[in-house]
C-alpha cells in the first residue's frame, strides 16, 4: 500500500472524534467487530487504538444523546485504511464469520466494505489498488466509480490471520454530509488549499493532496440545506487534520479569517498526535482541529 498520501506533505485526516449514546456498547463493537483496543478510558470517553500507541478514533459518551436524524450535516462515513488487501480478506472474512450486516463498493482506486456502529455512525474499511492502477483524465480528475465487489475474489487473499486492526491501519478519508456543496467547496480549496479530484454532478465532491484519490468527501444526498446536530447528539464532534509546518499553519488562519471564519484553541493535543494549533468551524458547522506534524 502507498503510505506517503497520509504523511506529510500531505494534508491528512488522522483523527475522529466521535459522540456516543452508550460508551461499553460501543466500545464492544469497536473491539470485537472493527478490532480497536483501548489506550485510554474514562466514565464517558475512550481513545481508541490497534499499535498500542498511536489513536485514529475517540468515543465520548453524550448523556441521554439524541439519535441520529436525516437532514443534517456532519459524518457521512469515516474510513479506516487497511495496509494489504489481505488485511481486508481477514476483515471480511472475520465480519462474515460474526454475521455482521455489511455493504462494499469497488470504487476502481480500492475496494471497500461499509458498516454501522451501533448508533448508526458510518464506517467504511477498504483497501487500496496500485496507485499505478488509478487512472486520472487530462482534467485532473481521478476515475472513481461503484460498482459490485468480487468478494471472493478478496476472500481468496485472506490468510485466517484477524488479530485487530493490523499495523500500519490509517485514516483513510473522510466523507463528510454537507449542507452546501459550493460553499465546502470555496472553504476546503481556497482557505485549505485541497485539489479538487472529482465530482460526481452538483452533488458529491472529492478532495485531495499530493494526488490521492481523496482525502476528504463532501455530498448533499441527505444533508441539502441542512443544519449542524444538536451538541447532545450522536454523530461526529471533531476529525483532525495534519498539516506540516507552522508555517502552513498560519497561512490556513489567514485564508480562515478572509473568509470570515473563526480561528480558535484547541485543546488536548496529547492523544490526538502532533502539536495542537488551532480549530475552526466549516460552512456546514463542522468542527476541524488542525495539528503539525512534527516529525
Amino acid at each position: 500500500m502507498p503510505t506517503h498520501f497520509h504523511k506529510k506533505p500531505n494534508m491528512y485526516v488522522s483523527h475522529i472524534q466521535l459522540k456516543v449514546s452508550n460508551l461499553e456498547r460501543s466500545l464492544d463493537y469497536y473491539k470485537n467487530i472493527i478490532g480497536f483496543n483501548v489506550l485510554e478510558q474514562t466514565k464517558m470517553s475512550a481513545v481508541l487504538t490497534f499499535d498500542g500507541t498511536t489513536s485514529i478514533l475517540s468515543l465520548e459518551e453524550v448523556p441521554a444523546a439524541l439519535p441520529l436524524r436525516r437532514g443534517v450535516t456532519g459524518l457521512y462515513h469515516f474510513a479506516l485504511l487497511l495496509p494489504t488487501r489481505k488485511d481486508l480478506g481477514n476483515f471480511i472474512q472475520q465480519i462474515i464469520q460474526k454475521n455482521e450486516r455489511v455493504g462494499a463498493g469497488d470504487h476502481h482506486v480500492s475496494e471497500a466494505f461499509y458498516l454501522n456502529d451501533p448508533d448508526g455512525n458510518g464506517i467504511e474499511v477498504y483497501s487500496d489498488r496500485p496507485e499505478q492502477d488509478w487512472l486520472w483524465h487530462e482534467d485532473g480528475m481521478v476515475y472513481m466509480t461503484t460498482e459490485q465487489v468480487n468478494v471472493q475474489s478478496v476472500l481468496s487473499d485472506a490468510d485466517g490471520k484477524w488479530n485487530g486492526l493490523p499495523a500500519g491501519t490509517v485514516m483513510g478519508h473522510i466523507h463528510l454530509s454537507a449542507a452546501n456543496l459550493t460553499d465546502s467547496e470555496k472553504f476546503y480549496t481556497q482557505a485549505l488549499g485541497y485539489d479538487i479530484v472529482t465530482r460526481y454532478g452538483n452533488q458529491a465532491l472529492f478532495l485531495s493532496t499530493g494526488k490521492y484519490h481523496h482525502h476528504i468527501g463532501l455530498n448533499t444526498w441527505e444533508s441539502l440545506n441542512g443544519s449542524p446536530a444538536p451538541e447532545n447528539s450522536v454523530g461526529l464532534k471533531s476529525f483532525t487534520i495534519v498539516l506540516s509546518n507552522e508555517a502552513e499553519a498560519d497561512k490556513i488562519k489567514e485564508n480562515l479569517k478572509s473568509l470570515g471564519a473563526r480561528v480558535e484553541a484547541f485543546e488536548g493535543a496529547s492523544k490526538f498526535g502532533g502539536a495542537q494549533a488551532f480549530s475552526t468551524l466549516d460552512p456546514s458547522g463542522i468542527r476541524i482541529v488542525f495539528t503539525l506534524d512534527e516529525t
